[in-house]
């Protein structure tokens, strides 16, 4: 992996991959929806739908066009903390997809007719998560478990918030979020040569610096939020503290994900799913920002399976508490990690994720040997550190669903009293 800063000190991460023929190029701002403000929640996922709409010298079907004519992908995703918009393309279409994605990310339009029909898109887009349960659940969890706090803000926005939008809002926000010192390029596969002429070409004259305001790290709420909705299923999640990102515990966080809820092999996938046949859908993951991470359990079930999936979940929870992870399940933990993390680093597209997000959240960067080496390192005082970060507050439960009787009574405080005996 290589780093250079452009000459207006724009960062620009390499890594090369000689064996293939594919890059992957992608353009990472720091900027998502905990960035935002009640009034404007929505407008980071808003710019980003809008800079497919058309620049002067492309439409919005000339972009499609442009990649689709070579055989390439063009995407973007918004989070919480940032925003990506990226190409894979075969290294001789490189220039194509970074002249196309430079001039969506500095001309775009913003045309009013154009905003007022992609704001369509987006409430249609807010309704189909609304209709999708076990989506909507896991936005509500975020609720439960950081309040009023704009990390608990949806990614999608807010339908009120998005009618009130104009093209000015959108510039507005651009202007002083899309800074140099909030953008990142990163570029992953068979390079050329040329690559940062290339690059010095399209973004050098980028002039745009700010400083972002500070963000306040969030406090844990432990709350319970029930949504009544008529649906087949009832949509569960608990959640608990976990931790940010680049912590020096990620890999034991990983190991005792992977363990409860994170792969087939995993504890609640065995016994609620396998053993008892109460879900079809049932797992858990670690989601970490800057300054925050959330541990999560998710299970669908029928209501009137709903009690004993909750007992057994607790359950599950309990034993975690009282007992930890076995030795075995340490061992096992860590070859699966390592071989999960070695397969997803094949493809050009995850290194180029991989160097653009550890740049920009972190500015550091571990090769595989050394990530290798830390998920060898991890100890059971590791996953002890982990739990004792997980069980020191009480449970946030969200729920979509008929009712809410299987929620009602749950002793939310009780994992807590147990850590600390």
């Amino acid at each position: 992996m290589r780093k250079i800063e452009l000459s207006n000190g724009l960062r620009v991460v390499m890594e090369e991959i000689p064996t293939g023929r594919s890059v992957s190029f992608g353009i990472w701002v720091k900027t998502g929806s905990r960035n935002e403000r009640p009034e404007n929640n929505g407008i980071s996922h808003f710019v980003e739908h809008m800079l497919f709409k058309g620049t002067d010298r492309f439409s919005a079907k000339d972009i499609a066009e442009q990649f689709d004519a070579i055989g390439g992908n063009v995407n973007a995703f918004t989070s919480k903390e940032y925003t990506c918009y990226y190409a894979k393309v075969l290294d001789e279409h490189l220039p194509i997809a970074v002249d196309v994605l430079a001039d969506m990310f500095f001309r775009s339009r913003m045309e009013a007719a154009e905003l007022e029909k992609e704001k369509n898109v987006i409430l249609e887009e807010i309704s189909m998560c609304e209709d999708t349960p076990d989506d909507l659940v896991h936005d509500l969890m975020c609720a439960a478990a950081y309040g009023d706090h704009p990390l608990a803000y949806t990614i999608l926005g807010l339908k009120e918030r998005l009618h009130e939008m104009t093209p000015d809002d959108l510039r507005n926000y651009m202007k002083a979020q899309y800074t140099i010192e909030n953008t990142v390029i990163s570029v992953a596969g068979n390079i050329s040569e040329g690559l940062v002429e290339l690059l010095e070409k399209h973004f050098g004259s980028f002039a745009n610096h700010g400083t972002s305001a500070a963000l306040t790290a969030p406090e844990y709420h432990g709350e319970l939020l029930f949504h009544r909705k008529k649906t087949e299923q009832n949509h569960i999640c608990l959640s608990l503290p976990g931790i940010r990102t680049g912590d020096p515990l990620q890999y034991a966080m990983v190991l005792l994900n992977n363990a409860v809820g994170g792969g087939m092999s995993s504890r609640m996938f065995q016994e609620i799913r396998e053993k008892r046949g109460l879900a079809y859908s049932v797992f858990s993951y670690h989601s970490s920002q800057a300054d925050s991470g959330l541990f999560t359990v998710y299970a669908g079930t029928a209501p009137k399976q709903t009690k004993e999936v909750m007992e057994l979940t607790k359950e599950m929870l309990h034993d975690l508490v009282a007992k930890g992870l076995s030795e075995d399940e340490l061992r096992k933990g860590k070859e699966q990690l390592k071989g999960s993390l070695i397969l997803s680093l094949e493809s050009t597209s995850s290194r180029m994720n991989r160097i653009g997000k550890n740049e920009l959240m972190l500015g550091r960067h571990s090769s595989q040997g050394e990530m290798i080496s830390r998920i060898q390192q991890v100890t059971m005082d590791d996953l002890n550190q982990v739990l004792d970060i997980m069980f020191a507050e009480p449970l946030s439960v969200a729920m979509v669903g008929s009712n809410d009787k299987a929620i009602a009574n749950v002793r939310r405080d009780d994992l807590v009293l147990l850590r600390s005996n």
